[in-house]
């Protein structure tokens, strides 16, 4: 449990397919022995064909700030109504889809680079909800969003942990002082990458500057957002980086219904939020 709201939602854009059959799973602030860190956003092989992943999210609850770990799973889950983009906008999934044992992917939403796609498919993304980098669900100025029917039934479905190579992406970054928000201020020089683990060569992305980061040194109930005051987010910011996709040249297939969601197996009195979008080099978190 921590008395720190984590830091607000990085902008980055979302590194390239390394090959078909990955899966995104956007970054996320996790909590170590020197404060929150970053842990990069990453393209990840799932367990076994048919799942897909729902993020973690930090949930506010009983005064303090409690992590609700990702999971793979049949359907995406609750995931605090966080909008982590790239196709987690705070509810769902629509960056891709399972058809017939192979991974559809979104045209629309994700990012092939030079890596010849042929299950594809085209759905835009509205974005109707205001954007901003919350990065927490719950208390003051956290997300308030509350688990549907659906992902509540979802959290009722048999799950997977991270996958070793998840966790080690994870202690990788643990270790690594320039992804602490003490030392980068909200803005990790590694943001995301396209293989786990690989925090080093051409496929790293850094983080963009969007402005300050919300400050990690305040107590419960008086939370820094973005921006730099202690007042909720700011309400119609134009959606940055996330869902914002590069669009894809390649011709879309007939268009599939998205996969429902799924909520995490220990949610906590939930709350909150969804993504945006952009073009190629689309950008995230929101901007996030």
């Amino acid at each position: 449990m921590v008395h720190v709201a984590p830091p607000v939602l990085p902008v980055y854009v979302q590194p390239p397919l390394p090959a078909p059959g990955y899966i995104w799973t956007p970054g996320y602030w996790a909590w170590g022995p020197a404060g929150y860190y970053w842990v990069p956003g990453v393209w990840v092989q799932p367990p076994t064909v048919g799942l897909l992943w729902t993020p973690g999210y930090w949930g506010f609850a009983g005064g303090v700030y409690g992590w609700h770990a990702g999971y793979w799973g049949p359907h995406v889950g609750f995931y605090g109504g966080v909008n982590y983009g790239f196709g987690y906008g705070g509810v769902g999934f629509c960056g891709g889809m399972w058809r017939g044992g192979v991974f559809a992917y979104n045209g629309a939403v994700a990012n092939f680079g030079g890596v010849h796609v042929t299950n594809v498919y085209e759905r835009n993304v509205v974005n109707n909800v205001t954007v901003n980098r919350v990065s927490f669900n719950g208390g003051s100025g956290g997300t308030q969003a509350r688990p549907t029917p659906g992902e509540l039934a979802a959290a009722r479905e048999r799950h997977i942990a991270a996958t070793p190579v998840q966790h080690q992406h994870e202690q990788l970054a643990r270790n690594n002082p320039q992804l602490r928000a003490a030392a980068n201020g909200g803005h990790p020089a590694i943001a995301a990458t396209a293989r786990p683990t690989e925090f080093s060569g051409r496929a790293v992305i850094a983080a963009r500057d969007a402005g300050p980061a919300q400050r990690t040194d305040r107590p419960p109930g008086a939370t820094q957002h973005a921006g730099g005051s202690a007042s909720p987010p700011a309400e119609h910011t134009p959606p940055v980086a996330h869902d914002e996709v590069r669009r894809n040249d390649r011709p879309a297939s007939a268009p599939v219904h998205e996969a429902p969601h799924a909520q995490p197996p220990h949610a906590a009195p939930p709350p909150h939020a969804p993504p945006a979008r952009e073009e190629k080099p689309r950008e995230e978190p929101h901007d996030h």
